[in-house]
């Protein structure tokens, strides 16, 4: 440190910005990770809801899916399902969480109405309009969870960047700066000290020759 410092009175100066911006950057870096903390766990409730609810739902519609076959038949329930022409699709958007862009999935056309769903009405019986709610229903949750999985990956990715990031600030940068200031300070007054003792000298030699 002795080497590469300047004892200068503007490297102090320096130096001490130095330290109030990282001590900020500090600051902010916390109030990004807490933030971020703190949106993570509510995420992680809803997905653990989520879970749960597809998991009874996947039940319900494999229960109406084998009662369908059942009493129509699996080459009607088979046939039925072929005539089905439009499938679902996803809307993908995303909002911002304190820099980290968190994605939006939205389900388009994935609830239909009997109209909708594009096989005979008339062909299709009660129990497999209720197999093809339920696997709706299904998908819905699946599109759900997994905009609440993929945003809790980047959530934990962007926390970790961050807990790094105010590490480094705790126990390297800010420690390292704090040291360069004292060693700084420390070496400014032994230089005023040696310079007032050697005025005093001065001024002893100068009154002893007067």
């Amino acid at each position: 440190m002795a080497e590469e410092t300047k004892t200068t009175r503007l490297e102090l100066i320096e130096t001490r910005k130095s330290i109030r911006l990282a001590e900020n950057g500090h600051k902010l870096l916390k109030q990004k990770r807490d933030v971020l903390i703190l949106e993570f766990f509510k995420i992680l409730q809803k997905a653990k809801d989520l879970r749960s609810d597809l998991n009874k739902q996947i039940g319900a519609s494999f229960r109406s899916l084998a009662l369908a076959e059942a009493f129509d038949g699996v080459l009607e329930v088979e046939a039925t399902a072929r005539s089905v022409k439009s499938a679902p699709g996803v809307e993908v958007k995303s909002k911002n969480v304190m820099g980290v862009n968190i994605p939006e999935i939205k389900g388009e056309s994935v609830s239909k109405t009997l109209e909708q769903r594009g096989y005979p009405i008339v062909a299709s019986s009660a129990r497999i309009d209720e197999a093809a709610e339920n696997f709706e229903k299904t998908l819905d949750l699946v599109i759900q969870l997994a905009e609440s999985e993929n945003a809790l990956k980047r959530l934990i990715k962007e926390i970790e960047k961050t807990k790094r990031r105010v590490n480094a600030l705790d126990y390297v940068l800010i420690p390292k700066l704090r040291a360069t200031a004292r060693y700084i300070s420390m070496r400014l007054e032994e230089m005023e000290r040696e310079q007032f003792m050697a005025l005093k000298t001065i001024k002893a030699k100068l009154e002893a020759n007067a």
